[in-house]
């Protein structure tokens, strides 16, 4: 059987190939997002699915440590996506473990109106209320100063996206929380790798969250994950990711604690089953061992990514400078940005519209991203939910309609990138 499985996998390798398609300016997608796989990650998911780890098991508990130790952090766990890891990373300051401390419906959270849905649903799910505050344009993220406008009596966290891998200045947020006695929920699905004032993003927060869907910085399919320092937190975040069962044995492990039928919790009777009594509203929301292999054998790769990611969008970043009519994008102060894209503005008073240029650069294979949802607050779903703005959205208004972003990710080429910028450059200046 072992001398099968080689063959197989080496059959595996074989069918991968390494030949690579030339360009061709007009023909060739060139795609804003995407994975980059090679016969190593081909072989991990084979591999994988041929000794049948179909659930969450040793790949995933080693995705987990592994992960953990990139950041410095004591506690990974896996989730089926990002926009679980956000649930999951809200819903534990709801527990009942923090006593006073505890989040309940009504709490309110600031985030910002410009960015993707699912780092404020958890809000909403959780009955809370969402306290929208505005960005900068060229960063796209918010001040500490629009934070602090917006904390309130009933304020109790602040959970905010790095935008587009682009760190906010979470260094003093983080302060400001601290000073203020405020929970801190990272975003870092779009930032993997990045860094402010020489640390890695992910690491400030309470909690952090990442994502694995094939857009981000490594690749599962599906996944994402929730990190923390805190071992409490942790412990909720398993909980809650797994049923929200009190138990913690393994999957196929059993009376890990040697008192498997001796507790008393909750009006239940003496010794009723520990891995039938549920601490927590929870849910199952683990990966899979297939995922985990996949990304192991990506994350052996990150910080080679996030280098070509920072070498594409400085290869636009200059390319693009002067263009007529562009607010070009820009770091944060501080920081050192993995990039998830490259975000442009098309003024409100240039000749052209960005209507106009997206549809151009479309017309030419290259394909554009809104900046998500632009304005949250003008979705249909968010119209009748609770909510309160903090100031004026005015900047995300100028985001919703002007603003979009393109790829930067290791599978564009050099001659790619310059094929962007050339194309960009070419119709702003034609059209000015």
């Amino acid at each position: 059987m072992k001398d099968a499985k080689a063959r197989i996998l080496e059959q595996v390798r074989d069918y991968h190939g390494t030949e690579e398609k030339e360009f061709e300016p007009g023909v060739t997608a060139v795609w804003p997002s995407g994975a980059v796989f090679d016969a190593a990650d081909r072989v991990a998911l084979v591999e994988a699915a041929l000794d049948m780890r179909i659930a969450a098991g040793v790949s995933s508990r080693r995705f987990e440590r592994e992960f953990a130790r990139y950041f410095r952090l004591r506690k990974a766990h896996l989730a089926n996506s990002g926009s679980s890891a956000n649930l999951l990373a809200l819903s534990a300051f709801t527990s009942p473990q923090l006593e006073d401390r505890r989040m309940v419906p009504g709490d309110e959270v600031i985030t910002v109106a410009a960015g993707f849905p699912t780092t404020v649903n958890p809000i909403i799910q959780n009955g809370m209320v969402p306290v929208f505050v505005d960005v900068e344009l060229g960063t796209y993220n918010t001040t500490v100063e629009r934070i602090e406008a917006a904390i309130g009596p009933r304020t109790k966290a602040i959970m905010i996206a790095h935008a587009l891998g682009n760190p906010f200045a979470v260094e003093e947020v983080a302060r400001l929380a601290e000073e203020r006695g405020l929970f801190l929920i990272e975003d870092n699905c779009d930032a993997v790798g990045s860094t402010y004032r020489g640390r890695l993003t992910g690491t400030f927060g309470d909690v952090s969250t990442t994502s694995f869907y094939p857009a981000h910085h490594i690749a599962m399919g599906e996944g994402g994950c929730v990190l923390t320092d805190n071992l409490a937190l942790a412990r909720i975040v398993e909980s809650m990711r797994d049923w929200g069962r009190d138990c913690w044995c393994e999957p196929g492990e059993d009376n890990r604690c040697f008192k498997r039928f001796d507790y008393q919790m909750g009006t239940l009777p003496h010794g009723y089953d520990h891995k039938y009594i549920f601490s927590h509203v929870g849910y199952n929301l683990k990966s899979t061992d297939l995922q985990a292999a996949l990304g192991l054998s990506q994350l052996s790769r990150l910080d080679a990514f996030g280098a070509a990611r920072r070498a594409n969008w400085s290869l636009l970043r200059e390319a693009l400078d002067g263009v007529p009519g562009l607010i070009p994008p820009r770091a944060t102060e501080g920081g050192d940005p993995s990039w998830f894209g490259f975000a442009l503005t098309v003024e409100p008073g240039a000749g052209y519209t960005r209507e106009g240029l997206v549809a151009f650069l479309e017309s030419r294979k290259i394909g554009t991203r809104r900046f998500f949802a632009g304005n949250l607050t003008r979705h249909p779903a968010y119209l009748d939910r609770p909510h309160r703005v903090s100031g004026t959205l005015t900047n995300s208004d100028i985001v919703a309609g002007h603003t979009f972003w393109v790829g930067v990710y290791p599978g564009l080429t050099e001659e790619m990138v310059r094929y962007i910028a050339e194309s960009v450059r070419d119709y702003a200046r034609k059209n000015s």
